[in-house]
């Protein structure tokens, strides 16, 4: 049972941090596969991301993410553009963890479920960092990036360390999640709006009969 908690803690964590930095969730797994730094035997479905030429592209996306999510406007179109490569990958790694210990319907239960884990995410990071760019110093984009990465490292330690407690904050997250998200929503919609407005061409004045 406490094996199967493990598993489930690390899938569950991969997903999660493959939302807010993917590259970083690649590079440190394979990582860990290669040097064995963790203790936890990384599953055959990505012993590929140990390989060096794996790791070498990781590190440098993840140099790459470094810096495009320290740049106000930058980072949300960095994320706009991850939505379609986060969500899916996300899936991939919980699945990778899963089957290799439950077969193929587990692993694709633990596809769907990472995925959906991964989007909340994403939507939350890239919502949360949109509406702080509305801010004209970038001093809070920066807290915020640097609190993300702190975040990714310390749970997926926590889900390894401890994954009875990082499945429960997990728990806490999604709550939080999907209270946020539809605010998050609406307060990004309201500023594009006023945006479009604003570069919208203003009509002429209706003249008086």
């Amino acid at each position: 049972m406490e094996q199967q908690i493990a598993y489930i803690a690390i899938a569950a964590a991969l997903a999660w941090a493959s939302g807010i930095r993917l590259y970083a969730v690649l590079f440190l797994v394979g990582l860990a596969g290669h040097f064995h730094w963790t203790g936890w035997d990384i599953p055959s479905q990505l012993a590929i991301l140990s390989h060096p030429i794996v790791l070498g592209a990781n590190a440098l996306l993840l140099v790459v993410e470094f810096f495009a999510d320290k740049i106000p406007a930058i980072d949300s179109l960095w994320d706009a553009v991850h939505t379609f490569i986060r969500i899916p990958a996300g899936a991939l790694l919980a699945a990778g963890v899963i089957s290799a210990q439950d077969g193929e319907a587990w692993a694709l239960a633990a596809a769907l479920l990472g995925g959906t884990i991964t989007a909340g995410t994403h939507f939350f990071k890239a919502g949360s960092r949109a509406a702080i760019n509305t801010s004209p110093e970038p001093v809070s984009n920066w807290l915020a990036s640097f609190s993300e990465e702190v975040a990714v490292v310390g749970g997926l330690w926590l889900a390894i360390q401890h994954p009875a407690i990082f499945l429960l904050l997990l728990l806490l997250f999604i709550l939080l999640v999907i209270w946020t998200i539809p605010r998050l929503y609406r307060f990004v919609r309201m500023i594009f709006t006023r945006l479009a407005s604003l570069f919208s061409p203003a009509r002429p004045p209706e003249i008086l009969r």
